[in-house]
């Protein structure tokens, strides 16, 4: 009774302090997300003051965190327009994959890591974090811009990507056989194939199965097979996010829209809890060792993301300033880079500290990448007069939200 009251204690403390630190980031017209980074950092494991009783509830309210992102993401489009979006975007991810894990693989190699945890680190410097970008995407206003989709679509190849890499990391870290590994991947891509499938043909169908006039029923049909699909995905060596960003896109009409209104409270509530988390699972003490290597990184990859987007938005027709809105909000890493850390720290220990320390910076970097790149841009180019015009008018970047769904 006495850990259960502790624990009451934690919670009222944490969510109470996030609404806090929500309210002055809203105050200063600035995202919360490095806040609550911080604030993780400074009641986690070594810690100012550590919080332990809640500690469980708060690891799977982060996992809920970043499902209800993607699931809220997806609820953003269809089906359709995320397979037009992969066609036309797939070269700007081979692009992203080449600017992005090359320098990952190039650091382990320079630090003697050896090439198993070269594998690692590229995929800890490719992916960006889903989770943080829908977050930034929301607090500043622009998933009605004309880029978001461009950079939807790269996160999305990103994601599907993983569906690839992390059977083929796995398999490389426990030294298994070909076949063994060969297997693992055809179970991954049959899993996302099947669950696309369905999201294109049956969608209609799904949406009309799903739909509910009483809006309680909705809300637990709606999140009940959110996590269900996620909880087989991830059990199929398949990314939980992939597959609640596949329930989402599979919901269309009235029933997308209402899920959406519905669970957006729920949304916010938990991904907030992702993000303390992600602060409290990190010991502040195991950051300053390899805080310069994870700072040259952290730049590197912060310039070669921007170059990313620069690069996706231009392929798409999209303005300059578009263009460096889209590189800026690709900067941010996170969930999955944790999560690729964490399995190679048996192979090399020391990955698991640089990578933490590299996602603390890029997940504060991030928003500031994501709200300052274009202005920055905006000034170092200000007297060629092309840009600066299109600059200048934010609403031509705009489309009709009826497009999006939104």
């Amino acid at each position: 009774m006495h850990n259960t009251t502790v624990m009451l204690i934690e919670l009222g403390a944490i969510i109470l302090g996030l609404g806090l630190l929500g309210r002055l980031a809203g105050r200063v017209g600035f995202s919360p997300i490095p806040l609550y980074l911080l604030a993780g950092l400074a009641f986690g494991h070594g810690g100012v003051l550590p919080l332990t009783a809640s500690e469980e509830f708060t690891a799977t309210g982060a996992e809920i965190g970043v499902i209800l992102l993607l699931l809220l993401l997806g609820l953003e489009y269809s089906a359709s327009e995320l397979v037009a979006n992969l066609k036309t975007q797939y070269p700007s991810g081979a692009v992203d994959f080449v600017l992005n894990a090359a320098p990952g693989a190039a650091a382990a190699l320079l630090l003697g890591w050896g090439p198993v945890a070269a594998v690692a680190l590229a995929g800890v410097t490719w992916i960006s974090s889903s989770g943080v970008i829908a977050k930034v995407l929301g607090d500043f206003g622009r998933l009605g811009n004309r880029e978001t989709p461009v950079v939807l679509g790269v996160l999305v190849i990103e994601d599907l990507a993983m569906a690839l890499y992390l059977p083929i990391l796995t398999a490389l870290l426990a030294g298994v056989s070909l076949a063994g590994g060969a297997l693992t991947l055809l179970i991954s891509l049959a899993t996302v194939g099947a669950v696309l499938y369905l999201a294109l043909r049956h969608g209609r169908v799904i949406s009309r199965a799903v739909s509910s006039d009483n809006a309680e029923m909705l809300l637990l049909v709606v999140l009940g097979l959110t996590l269900l699909v996620a909880g087989i995905a991830q059990e199929l060596q398949v990314s939980a996010a992939v597959g609640a960003f596949l329930v989402g896109i599979a919901l269309s009409g009235e029933v997308a829209e209402g899920a959406s209104t519905l669970l957006t409270p729920l949304r916010d509530l938990f991904a907030a809890v992702f993000f303390v988390f992600f602060g409290l699972s990190t010991d502040p003490a195991d950051i300053p060792p390899v805080l310069v290597p994870a700072l040259i990184l952290a730049v590197v990859t912060a310039l070669t993301k921007i170059a990313t987007g620069w690069y996706a938005a231009r392929r798409a027709g999209i303005k300059t300033a578009g263009r460096w809105r889209a590189g800026g909000t690709l900067v941010a890493r996170g969930e999955f880079s944790i999560v690729i850390a964490g399995l190679a720290v048996g192979v090399e220990p020391r990955i698991g500290p640089l990578a933490t320390a590299y996602v603390l910076i890029l997940v504060i970097l991030g928003p500031l990448a994501a709200r300052w790149t274009e202005p920055l841009a905006r000034r170092l180019t200000r007297h060629r007069p092309t840009p600066l015009a299109q600059v200048s008018m934010p609403a031509a970047e705009r489309i009709d939200p009826a497009r999006t769904g939104s």
